[in-house]
């Protein structure tokens, strides 16, 4: 999903290239308001190229989708009441294994709704697993109880996620980034997948 943005990144800096040529033939031939111009489309080019190569850095770990699709797939194994074992199995075959307090399963998932100048270079909707927790259905037990929360998402050097939140600049090519999240009762054996959509996160029967 990243070959787009980073060919339209080498395009920009080709064309921050060119521009720079044209700005020192422009000093050259003392043509102050040409070299002006030619400089201001150089940077402007330039940051085009550092946008489209920092979005494409920043969405590693995310995944693309235009329509409801397998997550992850998990298995529940009670071991004692409030306490049982999560098995995941993710669509590359990956697996973790948490063991979690709580009565029910808990995952939530970060989604990025792009628009449709970012569609031009195949940003359609991303999606991330990011953590994992045991859930209590008393909110006395969720106040006073154990918690047991883990990570699903990547380590990242620069995340779309945060910067969106941070830089509203940005806001010109997401048009939607928002949490979502979904529990199931984990009182008994029982195998579910979790399913995305453009709504957000579904939990859902593994035998239906």
């Amino acid at each position: 999903m990243s070959d787009p943005l980073i060919i339209a990144a080498l395009v920009f800096i080709l064309l921050c290239i060119v521009f720079l040529i044209a700005f020192v033939a422009s000093l050259r031939k003392r043509k102050i308001f040409g070299a002006i111009r030619d400089i201001i489309f150089a940077l402007l080019m330039l940051s085009l190229s550092l946008l489209f190569g920092t979005i494409s850095i920043s969405i590693q770990g995310y995944n693309a989708f235009t329509r409801e699709e397998l997550a992850a797939s998990v298995e529940v194994f009670p071991i004692r009441k409030q306490l049982y074992t999560a098995h995941i199995t993710f669509p590359d075959s990956s697996e973790k294994q948490f063991n979690l307090e709580g009565d029910e399963f808990y995952i939530d998932a970060h989604i990025l709704k792009w628009k449709s100048i970012a569609n031009l270079f195949g940003l359609h909707t991303f999606y991330e697993l990011d953590r994992v927790a045991g859930r209590y259905i008393e909110i006395e037990d969720e106040s006073n109880k154990h918690r047991t929360v883990y990570s699903l998402a990547d380590d990242k050097l620069i995340d779309i996620f945060y910067w969106r939140l941070k830089y509203p600049i940005l806001s010109f090519l997401v048009d939607a980034e928002y949490g979502s999240a979904s529990f199931v009762t984990a009182n008994v054996n029982k195998k579910i997948n979790i399913m995305v959509s453009t709504t957000g996160l579904l939990i859902r029967d593994a035998g239906k």
